[in-house]
């Protein structure tokens, strides 16, 4: 894959993110790629290529981050209450 390439897809899933508030789960649901490819382009490669782009991601993900023991007890809730 070439540089620009990447480029173009940190680009685009960081947009993705901030738009939708999307979690790195999601966005690599939605682009069909690992977690771990999300969470590196987002942490590496964005800010070599959008630097505002990177703090309005980084937001996003600070706050997913925060709420993420509530979504998992939840998450937890509703396969109990299925049973």
């Amino acid at each position: 894959m070439k540089k620009l390439e990447i480029y173009e897809r940190a680009i685009t899933i960081g947009s993705y993110v901030v738009e939708h508030k999307a979690t790195v789960r999601q966005a690599a649901n939605e682009f069909g790629i690992n977690k771990s490819t999300v969470h590196h382009d987002m942490r590496v490669i964005l800010p070599q290529c959008d630097g505002e782009l990177t703090k309005l991601v980084a937001e996003v993900l600070e706050e997913n981050k925060s709420l993420r023991h509530i979504r998992g007890g939840l998450a937890t809730k509703r396969k109990f209450s299925k049973i």
